[in-house]
């Protein structure tokens, strides 16, 4: 204890005698709600803390020929132009505590639930250098999240990036929080990143996670919709340099982003307010830079340890060639894609199973389950094409063949239905779907069998009713 004191008054008396303890110093000149201009500080760099006359701390985000623009991350006093700013010759950094595995965090080492700080912390800087391709190696291993329609036939590796993209209440959080709840006892760590969200939504999806015995091996790091804009930006960048300590210790880590839309959102707000020049939908001209920056962060390590990334747009009316959208679409390595009108016929989860795709599919599947997924997905989507002009019309009057595709196809539908929070097995994946090999089966039982046991409307998908052993519960 007494050499940790000496060391630091040793310090203390060294950055005297070489002027180290002397901070560059400027001027407000203009104050906006969440960032300042600032003159008179000419040596700085990016990312650098400021101190705003112990009023107010932030970081650097912009340098001008004048002036530079900080970002004010947390304000205790009104700042007014005339204040004294500090440049405090460091890079601006969170912290986080080796104790928040289980925990609601924000990124500046406070458990939100508990509603105090940890005690044990370490500094994490907001960005680290990229992973060089050196450093980095096939995405082979499979990544499981339990649901049928995408390990089967648009599969995940550990490594990847997967956009899930849909309208509002199409159930893109609850196939991220499936994903979650699937790695139980599969030694991963998980990050649950809620962007803007309202804490009745963050503690809603924390009592899911710990009903399910999944927050043991989860972190929630939260930044909500009530806090400065400034802090929502940094949150998702915070939560990668998290993940990044842990794959270098030989983790498979997973980060769920939610969602990246807001995070736009809160960019454009912050930029337009620092006056930079609007582009286009009035996003600066680097948003698509904001989102590559953060999205090339998952890959596999040659050491062993990944980061696997689900990243959550939202969307409207469908449309998924918005500005946003196409951007992510372009850095991520797939697409999930979640149609509000399969979501009102009840079939969930969600899926357009015609817009889906994930790049690597095959190469991250065991040849078994490759097998199964291939051939399901070209008699699927066939199914679905036909199924958009025959839907109405009567089935007796159609031809032999195409009344097999009809009743193989629903087959196919029903059986990819799926209760939330009910993950699959790969074996019980392959057995439901063993029947596409057989030369003949008998349908009917099929269709009988598998028909309206697993949708409903009222939720993202329909949670199995534990209290009654049958599934046919609208039957009987």
């Amino acid at each position: 204890m007494d050499k940790g004191i000496d060391s630091n008054v040793d310090k203390v008396i060294s950055n005297i005698y070489t002027n180290e303890n002397v901070y560059a110093t400027g001027r407000v000149t203009r104050v906006n709600k969440y960032n300042i201009e600032v003159s008179g500080l000419n040596d700085v760099s990016f990312y650098e803390a400021i101190d705003v006359n112990h009023k107010a701390s932030g970081y650097v985000m912009g340098i001008y020929a004048n002036k530079i623009i900080v970002s004010l991350v947390e304000i205790n006093e009104e700042i007014v132009p005339g204040d004294i700013v500090y440049a405090l010759k460091k890079e601006f950094k969170c912290l986080f505590s080796p104790d928040s595995m289980g925990k609601v965090i924000d990124i500046f080492g406070h458990d939100l639930i508990a509603g105090k700080s940890f005690e044990k912390t370490v500094e994490v800087p907001l960005e680290n250098p990229t992973i060089p391709i050196m450093d980095r190696t096939a995405v082979t291993r499979e990544f499981l999240t339990g649901i049928i329609g995408i390990d089967l036939m648009y599969p995940i590796g550990k490594g990847q990036r997967q956009l899930i993209i849909g309208d509002k209440k199409t159930g893109k959080t609850q196939i991220a929080l499936d994903a979650i709840v699937n790695q139980k006892d599969k030694k991963m760590i998980c990050i649950y990143v809620a962007i803007g969200k309202t804490k009745k939504e963050v503690k809603d999806i924390y009592f899911e996670l710990t009903k399910r015995g999944a927050a043991s091996y989860t972190i929630v790091i939260a930044s909500f919709n009530d806090e400065l804009p400034t802090r929502t930006y940094l949150t998702p960048y915070v939560a990668t340099s998290i993940a990044e300590i842990f794959m270098m210790q030989k983790y498979d880590v997973l980060v769920v982003f939610d969602d990246l839309k807001k995070h736009a959102d809160v960019y454009r707000e912050i930029s337009l307010t620092s006056k930079k020049t609007p582009g286009r939908d009035a996003y600066p001209s680097d948003i698509f830079y904001t989102h590559s920056r953060l999205l090339e962060k998952g890959a596999q390590h040659i050491g062993g340890g990944s980061i696997t990334m689900l990243p959550i747009v939202e969307t409207k009316s469908g449309d998924i060639t918005d500005y946003i959208s196409t951007n992510i679409i372009s850095i991520c390595d797939g697409q999930l894609v979640l149609s509000a009108k399969s979501f009102a016929r009840g079939e969930k989860p969600a899926i357009n199973y015609g817009l889906s795709v994930s790049r690597l599919g095959g190469n991250v599947q065991t040849p078994d389950m490759k097998k199964v997924g291939s051939k399901l997905r070209r008699e699927l989507l066939s199914y679905l094409e036909v199924r958009s002009v025959y839907e109405l019309a009567n089935i007796d009057e159609m031809s032999k063949e195409l009344q097999k595709k009809m009743r193989d196809g629903k087959v196919m539908v029903n059986k990819l239905k799926q209760y939330k929070f009910s993950p699959r097995t790969k074996e019980e994946m392959k057995a439901e779907f063993a029947f596409l090999f057989e030369e003949s089966t008998d349908l009917e039982k099929k269709i009988n069998d598998s028909d309206g046991t697993h949708s409903s409307s009222d939720g993202n998908y329909q949670e199995k009713d534990h209290s009654n052993t049958s599934l046919n519960i609208e039957k009987n």
